[in-house]
């Protein structure tokens, strides 16, 4: 059953999603024990009597009523949370999403069939979308097994956004369209737009109800570059998507109001199952340092990817490989699922195409040509304009740390995951002098429709063994015990967030109940120490474990002050991107890695001289 469902009693992909349980409410007693012992480390002892003293407030009054209203919400709700979450940290925000929310990540195809290579961007696309439109129809089909820990199943909802999505832009809210039907369900658009030197094209990749093979794929691919070649540029709509949120939508409505053939045009780009972005740039990487290709994907040319689609696959002009990603419908280990798939197909057949080379006679690409006018050409320079000072201002780092890996970590029986994590604040903290509030992503999926939770890593005991460490009067034996504490710590507060006993969603829609009934904003989330200890999206290491795969992605930093820390864990080493902005004096990605590397070699050298 593990073969991706060729045996008749293999699980179907979305066969769980009935009986998955509904996400619960945590204790209100429970949360607000669990945030002061988070905001205990970023306080002084009168700061924290003081938010002691607004909790217990809240939790005689106010927080009563909200949180019983939260239950009975919950009574109605499989997922009390899922509408709340996806309006207000991805659909009602306004920032450019292309930069601020979106994430990319290079494909590991490099480090094995496909090196960087001249002449071979075409070939190796053609592949690599027909390896994607494999993984489409695994999900079409509800072939793709669910996902499990042991027999408890995750929920697979995110995995139908990941084809035929589109966010729209709106004035002051985001909506997101899915045009995705598994068979059953009944027809899917199986068309892909190629984006080429700022141009639109399309074709349908299905042939009398079959895929297209690579060379079928190959020829439309070499239609479409050939029309771009010594042509100029196109007008670049694409580029919009880029712009702040309302100024999109706006221009949106221009461009419709011009021409009603604009609005079947968006409507073509909207339903494709994904975006093949043929991208001019050679951003030469290697196992070692991929920085060039993540920093390509998540600033390169925005006039050959669309912002808001779910999945833009970047086809780089030396034959390699990344994505960028749309965060509101889905969250990163859906695409680190395909790209790893991918991965692993590629592996197994040498990165060669071992079928027929016979083309059928398919229609060529069609080019989607929009109606501009002198506004709309306005707006897609401004747009060009806003989107390179931005990116300009973004500093990213992605490098192998290849002393050691998850082997060595298991060997010395620790967590790998929690090794990194406070390795990083160990690095942290060493290069700004004290502790910095820090996410970690949770996933909640074991529970119907969940997505994630924090976990918030500074602990008490993390920063306890920071200054440990840091101390030079230190004997290894506090630090060693200080350590154990801090993994112990961290590992319960994981396993608690996974199991929907986190608390900063639950305190999340306290806050929401609030606003939706009209009341003042409680004192607690006035509490200047609810913003800095990360609160209200506040987090300035905002972190992210992409798992055990050779898939890595990254995303902004969360507030402008910090970091942007992303990561994945194999047996020999450990690659960590690192994101932060130029124009903060204070923060260096650069410094950071430095730090980290420094850092994994004291835990370990910690942990081999002791019996933790």
């Amino acid at each position: 059953m593990a073969n991706k469902g060729s045996e008749p009693l293999s699980e179907r992909t979305f066969q769980y999603q009935g009986s998955l349980p509904p996400l619960p409410v945590p204790p209100l007693e429970g949360s607000l024990s669990m945030y002061l012992d988070a905001v205990r480390p970023f306080a002084s002892e009168e700061e924290y009597q003081a938010t002691v003293d607004i909790v217990r407030r809240f939790k005689e009054g106010v927080g009563q009523d909200l949180h019983q209203k939260l239950l009975q919400r919950a009574r109605t709700k499989r997922n009390w949370l899922e509408e709340w979450w996806l309006d207000t940290a991805y659909l009602e925000i306004r920032v450019p999403s292309q930069l601020n929310v979106n994430f990319g990540g290079p494909a590991p195809y490099l480090e094995h069939s496909w090196p960087p290579t001249e002449g071979t961007q075409l070939q190796r696309t053609s592949v690599a979308i027909w390896h994607t439109l494999q993984y489409w129809d695994l999900i079409r089909t509800e072939r793709l097994d669910p996902q499990k820990v042991g027999d408890v199943a995750f929920d697979m909802d995110q995995y139908r956004m990941l084809f035929c999505t589109c966010k729209v832009p709106g004035v002051t809210k985001d909506t997101i369209l899915n045009y995705f039907k598994t068979e059953s369900e009944g027809p899917c658009p199986s068309h892909v737009i190629v984006m080429c030197r700022g141009r639109i094209f399309t074709f349908d990749t299905l042939c009398d109800g079959q895929i297209l093979t690579p060379p079928e794929l190959l020829r439309q691919l070499s239609y479409v570059k050939d029309c771009c070649a010594g042509e100029p540029e196109g007008d670049g709509v694409a580029a919009l998507t880029s712009e702040e949120r309302t100024c999109w939508a706006k221009a949106r409505e221009h461009l419709i109001s011009i021409d009603p053939a604009n609005k079947t045009i968006l409507e073509t780009i909207q339903s494709s199952l994904f975006i093949v972005s043929l991208d001019d740039t050679k951003p030469y990487a290697t196992p070692e340092n991929y920085t060039p290709m993540i920093l390509e994907a998540l600033t390169g040319d925005p006039t050959i990817r669309w912002g808001d689609k779910s999945y833009n696959s970047i086809s780089f002009s030396d034959g390699t490989f990344g994505s960028n990603c749309d965060h509101a419908p889905y969250d990163g280990m859906v695409s680190i699922s395909l790209c790893y798939y991918i991965d692993q197909q590629l592996k197994a057949t040498d990165g060669k195409w071992k079928g027929s080379d016979t083309v059928r006679a398919t229609p060529l690409p069609e080019e989607l040509v929009f109606t501009v006018d002198h506004k709309v050409r306005r707006d897609i320079s401004l747009a060009k304009q806003h989107y390179l000072e931005t990116t300009q201002n973004l500093q990213v780092v992605c490098y192998a740390f290849t002393s050691f890996g998850k082997e060595a970590i298991k060997q010395r029986k620790l967590h790998p995951d929690t090794f990194v994590q406070l390795a990083m604040q160990l690095a942290y903290y060493r290069m700004h002098g004290g502790p910095g509030s820090c996410y970690e992503t949770a996933m909640t999926r074991k529970f119907y429709h969940g997505r994630t939770e924090t976990m918030r890593p500074c602990t008490q005991e993390a920063v306890n063994w920071c200054q440990a460490m840091l101390d030079p009067t230190c004997s290894a034996d506090v630090k060693r015990k200080a350590l154990l504490l801090a993994f112990n710590r961290h590992n319960k507060l994981m396993a608690e967030a996974q199991n929907g006993r986190g608390f900063d969603r639950h305190l999340f829609g306290l806050y929401l109940i609030a606003k939706e009934e009209g009341l003042p904003i409680p004192e607690l989330f006035m509490d200047p120490l609810y913003v800095k200890s990360g609160g209200g999206g506040n987090f300035v290491l905002s972190s992210s474990l992409a798992g055990y795969t050779t898939v890595l992605g990254a995303v902004a930093p969360m507030v402008h002050h910090g970091y942007g820390f992303f990561y994945r864990i194999t047996d020999d080493r450990i690659v960590a991107c690192i994101t932060a902005w130029k124009s903060e004096p204070q923060t260096n990605a650069e410094s950071l890695f430095q730090n980290l590397c420094t850092s994994l070699h004291e835990i370990l050298h910690l942990a081999t001289t002791s019996q933790l």
